[in-house]
C-alpha cells in the first residue's frame, strides 16, 4: 500500500511514519505541507520521495493509495472530502472535524465512495486498554457503577502552539483529549454517553481556549463517568478505574501513547495485577486499517467512533460554558 501523508506533523514522524512502514509492503510516497520549505525539509529528513503544498496536485501526482492525515482539526473536513472523491482510503486524526455534522458528511462520503475511512483512536489499541476490556467483559468487576478518567498532563511546549491559542483551529484541552477519553469509555462499555455535565478554566497556559476541564456523563446503562482532562498537570499520574458490583480495576499510567502502565483488579479476594502485552499502539492500529482495506476486518476506530467521540466533546464544550446538563447529539449515528 502506498500512502501519501496530508500534514509534516510531528505525530507522523513520531509514530506514525514508522508505524505504516512497518506493515508488509506499505511505502510512503509523498507528504503535504502548506510550507515548501518545510515539507521539503520533512520529506529529506524522513525519506519521502515528493513533497506538495496543493493538495489536488498531491493527488493527481503522487502514486497513493491512502493517505494519513494530521493537519490542525479545522482543515480536516473538506481535505478527507478530497482525497475520497479521488478514490483513496483514509486514516484521519481526531477530533475528525469541528462538526458533528462535517464528521458524518465525510463518513458517509467514504461509505458511498467504498473506501475504507478510520480515525486514529490509539488507546483502544494499547496493551493496558485491551486487557482492561477483557477483565470488563468476562465479569471480572460484575456490572459497571462508575468510570473515573485522570487524564491530566502538561502539554509539551513543542505540541503547544494553535493547541492553546487558536480556537478557529479545534485549540483546546477538549478537542484534544476528551475525545481520546470519550473513545476509551464507548470502548469499554459498548454504549454511548447520553448526557454530560462540565467546567472548564483557562489557567494562563494560553488564551482564547480552555487547558483544563472535568466532566460527569450518564451512560444508558446508569454506570456514571467522571473524566478529567487538562494540560497544565505536570506531577500528575494518569488513569483509569472502573467499578463495578463484584470488583473494580485501576490503572495508572495508561492515557499514553507508550506501552506502559500498570492494571490492578482488586475483589473479593484481594488485590492482584493484571498483565498486558507491551505492543507498539500505533503499529497495530495500522494492522488493522491495512488489513480493513483488504476486505479483512474493520480498522480499531472507524469512522463512526470518530463521529461519536466529536460528539461527547462538543456535548462537554457546551456543558461547560452554559453551565447546563447536555444531552449528547450524535447526529443520527
Amino acid at each position: 500500500m502506498r500512502w501519501a501523508l496530508i500534514g509534516a506533523s510531528r505525530i507522523a514522524s513520531s509514530y506514525m511514519i514508522d508505524a505504516i512502514r512497518a506493515q508488509d509492503g506499505a511505502e510512503i510516497t509523498a507528504v503535504l505541507s502548506s510550507s515548501a520549505e518545510r515539507g521539503a525539509e520533512y520529506a529529506q529528513t524522513h525519506g519521502v520521495a515528493q513533497s506538495y503544498t496543493d493538495l489536488d496536485a498531491l493527488l493527481s501526482g503522487a502514486p497513493c493509495d491512502a493517505v494519513y492525515i494530521s493537519t490542525t482539526n479545522e482543515k480536516h473536513h473538506a481535505q478527507a472530502l478530497a482525497c475520497i472523491a479521488a478514490g483513496k482510503h483514509v486514516l484521519c486524526e481526531k477530533p475528525l472535524a469541528m462538526s458533528v455534522s462535517d464528521a458524518n458528511e465525510m463518513v458517509t462520503a467514504a461509505e458511498d465512495a467504498g473506501v475504507v475511512f478510520a480515525t486514529n483512536h490509539h488507546l483502544r489499541n494499547a496493551g493496558t486498554h485491551l486487557a482492561i476490556r477483557e477483565q470488563i467483559q468476562k465479569g471480572a468487576v460484575g456490572d459497571v457503577l462508575s468510570i473515573r478518567v485522570f487524564h491530566a498532563v502538561q502539554l509539551p511546549q513543542d505540541l503547544q502552539g494553535w493547541r492553546i491559542d487558536n480556537p478557529e483551529a479545534g485549540g483546546g484541552v477538549i478537542p484534544d483529549i476528551v475525545v481520546h477519553d470519550a473513545d476509551t469509555v464507548r470502548f469499554h462499555l459498548d454504549e454511548d454517553p447520553v448526557s454530560v455535565v462540565a467546567k472548564a478554566t483557562a489557567s494562563g497556559l494560553g488564551e482564547g481556549v480552555e487547558d483544563s476541564v472535568m466532566s460527569v456523563w450518564t451512560m444508558p446503562s446508569g454506570a456514571m463517568v467522571m473524566t478529567h482532562e487538562s494540560f497544565t498537570h505536570a506531577f500528575a499520574r494518569t488513569g483509569f478505574e472502573v467499578h463495578g458490583t463484584r470488583g473494580s480495576i485501576v490503572a495508572r499510567d495508561v492515557m499514553t501513547q507508550r506501552p506502559v502502565g500498570e492494571i490492578t483488579l482488586t475483589d473479593a479476594d484481594g488485590p492482584r495485577p493484571i498483565a498486558f502485552d507491551a505492543h507498539n499502539l500505533y503499529v497495530r492500529s495500522l494492522g488493522l486499517y491495512y488489513a480493513a482495506t483488504r476486505g479483512q476486518g474493520r480498522p480499531s476506530a472507524d469512522g463512526v467512533d470518530g463521529i461519536k467521540s466529536l460528539a461527547v466533546a462538543l456535548a462537554v464544550k457546551e456543558a461547560a460554558e452554559t453551565g447546563r446538563e447536555v444531552v449528547v447529539d450524535y447526529g443520527g449515528r
